[in-house]
């Protein structure tokens, strides 16, 4: 007879003792529980002492979380949350440099558990370590020319539970007085400095910065871009990451009307060319976290185009009209007239005449051309700079249209227009970056102009696809989708150069573009004829069995899940699967992101499939509908699920991207007999069926299939030529 499944068998360790094999009954409170673990080993107290356990993790096991432990799991006996935290906010008080240093390691690895840390933190133990910060380093500075590395070790490890502490999301930021902002940006503008306390220095100023106006404020004004910049240049890839997060986070909170003055401070910085020496063309490789970073920084700078982006031209406002004659004056080399210099009709003829050969669709009064928005103001400003910095092609693409035939010429005014607006959709200008992506591309990092330079390249490729498609005015929609094609696909390899990213286009052509579309094409040839449908339709739920298979397998396989906090750099990682016979999903904390399967055994907490009630995805979610950043972000928006059980508890998942989105909602929705709907498995059931039907149809290769099936011939008049072969 197997035991009661409340019954667990366990074993627990104690300091200095050979470990003992229990059997605790789950029905029973924790503290009835500790009491006969104490009373085994003599210990008086048992309300001094609770379990934990004896894994990487070291996490207490409360009331709450009790229920992850399973049978044959290693347990600890320890002092209880309090009792330790009570003792280390005593020792880390201490006069003995060496048992506060002794602490202050302890406490630093202690904080990442919840469960300390709410009673380290109800002993007001923030407080304390602020203090020790703004003043009590202070006394310890003398020591530091005679034992630096303690010192650096006593700052490090303060830092360290300080970030820890924090990242629990239990102490407001706002609570923090200037002094400790001073001492921390302190930190960061010394030019030597331990690196572990630099790293939480400008881990601690990035958090402020993002969880509060009023500390971003406080930060703007003790530190500078010019202090952050000399981190750049070093060779340690972790504060240089840090570092870039700090210079984001600055320019994010920076408000609409300072954040063009902050960019201009960058550029005289000469930021750019510094991360682009020392981080994309450094020897080592870029992390993921680096990616991230220098995406947020590339959406950042061209977030800064919106508001020419949204900026309607007025067509009565002389400066801008302006603008519009420089064009003419450049392409036609002509001086604008006086007043007195011939009839205003005259005049007005001439104008017109010059502004069709421009390509605007307003003859009279192009400014009109610019009311729309987006990209409103921004197509002029990119105009007005290919004019100006690549006059030849400016003036050739205009006298080259401006010569041709009506039908065929690539108006070049409507072109730059939809070319602005279709590079705005790409980069998608205007968009908060996402807490997931690492999309960065080195070219925009090697000019300081790069978006008009990106816009140059594309208008003289717009004229190239326009004459190589012999378009005409019609064709203009269809030339625009060509271009759109060919500078996504040149951006998929990630050119290094503006000259690379170029190279890349002459190789894309109009005819190389029909050629892909072609392959493509024949690879998802679909058949419309009535008897392939009928064999796809005969096919499809065997199709569809094995999708729901493989997203299973994947499920079983588990997937590592971050959690996602203000503070983005010590990430926390969590784990789920689903067991091998699909009845029960396993999950857990973890200390660092895993490099193969995390094994069943280790992950604490489970969840039966018989208990799920509903998967649920994006605002629908829980942990979506909460306050804060998460919610304003599209993207993360569109990676979130949450599995409803029970009453109300909730299992709260955030993809690491949309293919591991795609695989759990559709494992899940498997699981509870529902239908897969994800675009992953549409786009599954589209290759593996196009797969099977080929490989069923080969024999049939070059012979037409009749829409009808062939007529049934006519019984014949005698069965003699039947007979029987016994």
């Amino acid at each position: 007879m197997p035991p009661p499944a409340d019954i667990l068998k366990v074993a627990i360790e104690w300091p200095g003792s050979f470990p003992k094999l229990m059997e605790i009954d789950q029905k029973k409170p924790l503290s009835a529980i500790i009491k006969e673990v104490c009373e085994g080993w003599n210990l008086p107290g048992p309300e001094n002492y609770a379990l934990q356990n004896a894994d990487a993790t070291n996490f207490y096991i409360t009331e709450k979380n009790r229920n992850n432990i399973k049978n044959g799991s290693i347990l600890r006996l320890i002092t209880s949350a309090a009792q330790m935290a009570l003792q280390l906010h005593e020792r880390i008080q201490s006069s003995s440099m060496d048992i506060k240093l002794d602490g202050l390691k302890e406490l630093a690895n202690s904080s990442r558990d919840i469960t300390f840390a709410q009673e380290f933190i109800n002993l007001d133990g923030i407080s304390l370590l602020t203090q020790m910060v703004e003043s009590g380093t202070e006394r310890y500075q003398k020591l530091q020319k005679i034992m630096k590395p303690c010192f650096g070790d006593l700052l490090s490890f303060t830092l360290t539970a300080f970030v820890e502490l924090m990242d629990h999301g239990i102490v407001s930021w706002d609570t923090f007085s200037v002094a400790f902002i001073k001492k921390i940006a302190s930190y960061v503008c010394k030019s030597a400095m331990d690196t572990a306390v630099l790293q939480r220095s400008l881990a601690i100023l990035e958090s402020m910065v993002l969880n509060s106006q009023d500390l971003y404020q406080k930060v703007a004004q003790e530190i500078t871009i010019g202090q952050l910049i000399p981190h750049l240049q070093g060779t340690d890839q972790d504060i240089q990451t840090y570092t870039v997060a700090v210079i984001n986070a600055l320019f994010l909170k920076a408000p609409e009307e300072k954040r063009q003055e902050m960019a201009h401070i960058l550029a005289q910085k000469q930021l750019r060319s510094i991360i682009l020496s020392n981080v994309i063309r450094s020897n080592k490789p870029i992390n993921d976290e680096m990616a991230h970073q220098l995406y947020v920084h590339q959406v950042l700078t061209f977030n800064l185009l919106e508001d020419r982006m949204m900026t309607k031209m007025d067509p009565q406002d002389q400066a801008q009209r302006d603008i519009i004659f420089e064009l003419r004056r450049i392409a036609f080399d002509v001086e604008c007239e006086s007043n007195n210099s011939g009839s205003i009709e005259k005049r007005k003829s001439m104008y017109t005449r010059d502004y069709k050969k421009l390509g605007f669709i307003n003859h009279v009064n192009p400014a009109v051309d610019f009311t729309q928005i987006p990209p409103g103001m921004l197509a002029l400003d990119n105009m007005l700079y290919f004019a100006r910095h690549h006059q030849d092609a400016y003036i050739r693409i205009v006298l080259e249209n401006s010569s041709r035939e009506d039908k065929h010429e690539c108006p070049f005014g409507r072109s730059s227009i939809e070319l602005t607006k279709m590079l705005c959709e790409i980069l998608k200008v205007g968009e908060l970056p996402s807490e997931n992506c690492h999309d960065f591309h080195p070219m925009f990092f090697t000019h300081d102009r790069s978006f008009e330079e990106f816009f140059c390249i594309c208008i003289q490729l717009l004229n190239k696809t326009w004459k190589e498609m012999r378009a005409t005015s019609e064709d203009f929609n269809k030339v625009m989708q060509v271009v759109k094609e060919q500078i996504t696909r040149a951006l998929t390899i990630k050119p290094n150069s503006l000259d690379q990213f170029k190279s890349r286009l002459q190789n894309l052509s109009y005819t190389e573009i029909l050629k892909l579309r072609q392959s493509e094409r024949m690879n998802q040839e679909d058949f419309q004829s009535r008897p392939i449908l009928e064999l796809r339709e005969k096919i499809q739920p065997e199709i569809m069995e094995l999708i729901k298979q493989q997203r299973l397998n994947r499920l079983c396989e588990g997937t590592c899940f971050r959690k996602i906090s203000s503070r983005r750099r010590q990430d926390k990682f969590w784990y789920c699967r689903l067991s091998p016979n699909h009845k029960v999903l396993h999950y857990g904390d973890l200390e660092e992101s895993p490099q193969g399967e995390v094994p069943h055994d280790s992950l604490q907490d489970k969840l039966p499939v018989a208990d799920i009630k509903a998967v649920v995805t994006g605002k629908d979610c829980p942990h979506m509908k909460e306050k804060g950043a998460l919610k304003q972000n599209k993207e993360v928006l569109e990676l979130a699920f949450s599995v409803l059980y029970e009453s109300d508890e909730y299992l709260n998942f955030i993809a690491p991207d949309k293919h591991e989105y795609c695989v759990w909602t559709d494992g899940l929705n498997a699981l509870l007999g529902k239908e897969m709907t994800s675009e992953f498995t549409r786009s599954d059931m589209d290759t593996l069926l196009n797969m099977e039907m080929k490989l069923r149809l080969l024999d049939l290769e070059n012979i037409q299939i009749p829409e009808v099936p062939p007529p049934i011939p006519k019984e014949p008049s005698n069965y003699d030529f039947v007979y029987d072969c016994n």
